[in-house]
């Protein structure tokens, strides 16, 4: 063959004739999923690149400390960051009485053989009942936030609670650009956060923020926030109102309806719901709930889910039915709940901290979220889209990760370009902890 090749090659040669090669273009067809998007920026990307806070945000929080008379505002705001993070949900009535007769049982089997005393039985089962309920119990109490707790929490707050919120509000922005809010109302809205969130992603279109916090004091210094700490200034968002009460009627609704870390500062699983529907009445079209990244804060948010879709017959007023918009993929009861041992649903957005203590580096904050619709808009969208639920890893050839799926299940995918396609492993590389994978027919190829 090779001298076949190199006779021909010499007869052009000589005959000086130019060997030319036909070009013939081959179109490039790309998948309806890319709408148009390079690979690297597909319609499943959401994740937001390292936040900052608003400058005019920024330079409040920083007079606001500077003008303060709190010491040890650094130590205090760590402290108060790791209790927060490490809280649990307060135990139900319920729950205590039922490991109260669970204890009771099984320390009357095992005393009774050897108990001569009668009398003192059923005393010495009751204390000792109550001392291990002690020991075992978790001891939730309200924080109550006065103008020097405030501000710790400032401090050791406000960056992260801003880059929570705007991570989730992205979900809403990125995937539903005709959404264009009017109104919204805040629950638990504390600093402000999510007001400063909403209005950096809508500030041309919203005209009222209605923000609801039962602390006077932090009120008062999310006014202070708004005003750039200087007293008289108009504040640098207007149409801001202040409620220390959450109003119950349905009659009003808001387009936008919002509670960052605030259903875990509610004591009982009642007090809880009850709040929920009272939210749900008022939303016009996005619920959005933000908690922290634990284990509590993901099953506080579950058990939300669980309630607005199953318990539809409590929510009056508005007939649109409720839909899961984010994070999950699906209407299906969360598998990492089904799964053991339970592993929280949580993502990870980067953020730059207040530089209180004279540092400034990048620091990660891990939260959990819902956002509930009222859209039939998102209804077809759902069942075509995974949710990338840890992080990716990025090998040579192939991309290992693992995806909660549209038919309510985890996977575990090792991805190629070769198995699933060029486009699919293009897409998948470019991903991320948090963001949507748009290709349907990965779920059937479950590898390694």
């Amino acid at each position: 063959m090779f001298i076949l090749y190199r006779r021909l090659y010499d007869v052009c040669c000589r005959a000086a004739v130019p060997v030319r090669c036909k070009t013939v273009a081959v179109p490039f067809v790309q998948p309806e999923f890319l709408k148009g998007s390079v690979h690297r920026k597909h319609p499943g990307v959401t994740n937001l690149k390292t936040i900052r806070l608003p400058e005019e945000l920024h330079s409040a929080a920083l007079s606001v400390i500077y003008n303060s008379e709190v010491k040890d505002l650094p130590e205090r705001a760590h402290k108060l960051t790791n209790f927060l993070w490490s809280r649990k949900r307060a135990v139900e009535s319920h729950e205590l009485r039922e490991r109260a007769i669970a204890l009771e049982k099984k320390w009357k089997e095992q005393e009774r053989v050897t108990d001569t005393n009668h009398e003192s039985f059923e005393t010495r089962i009751r204390k000792k009942i109550l001392s291990e309920l002690k020991k075992t119990t978790y001891h939730w109490t309200p924080l109550k936030y006065d103008s020097d707790l405030g501000l710790v929490y400032m401090v050791a707050r406000l960056a992260g609670g801003y880059a929570a919120v705007m991570r989730a509000l992205n979900e809403i922005k990125k995937r539903d650009s005709s959404f264009t809010p009017h109104s919204l109302l805040d629950f638990g809205s504390g600093l402000g956060t999510a007001l400063w969130a909403a209005h950096t992603h809508w500030g041309d279109s919203l005209r009222e923020y209605v923000c609801v916090d039962a602390s006077a004091a932090m009120n008062s210094l999310a006014e202070r926030l708004l005003t750039g700490d200087t007293e008289g200034d108009d504040p640098l968002i207007k149409h801001v109102y202040f409620r220390q009460f959450l109003p119950v009627s349905p009659k009003v609704q808001a387009d936008l309806v919002l509670a960052a870390f605030s259903l875990s500062e509610l004591s009982t699983q009642e007090a809880r719901e009850e709040t929920l529907l009272t939210l749900w009445r008022k939303t016009n079209s996005y619920l959005v709930l933000v908690e922290n990244g634990t284990k509590a804060g993901h099953q506080i948010l579950m058990e939300a889910k669980d309630i607005l879709l199953k318990r539809e017959d409590k929510v009056g007023g508005d007939v649109r039915r409720p839909l899961v918009f984010a994070p999950c993929t699906h209407q299906l009861p969360c598998p990492k709940l089904l799964k053991q041992p339970v592993t929280p649903c949580n993502f990870l957005q980067p953020y730059y901290p207040l530089p209180v203590s004279g540092r400034s580096e990048i620091v990660q904050e891990k939260f959990s979220f819902l956002i509930m619709s009222r859209s039939e808009l998102q209804k077809s969208e759902l069942v075509q889209w995974s949710r990338l639920i840890s992080p990716v890893l990025r090998r040579s050839r192939h991309v290992q990760c693992e995806i909660c799926c549209s038919n309510g299940e985890l996977q575990q995918l090792a991805i190629t370009a070769r198995h699933h396609g060029r486009d699919s492993y293009r897409c998948t590389r470019s991903s991320d902890w948090g963001d949507r994978l748009p290709v349907i027919q990965m779920e059937n190829h479950t590898e390694g």
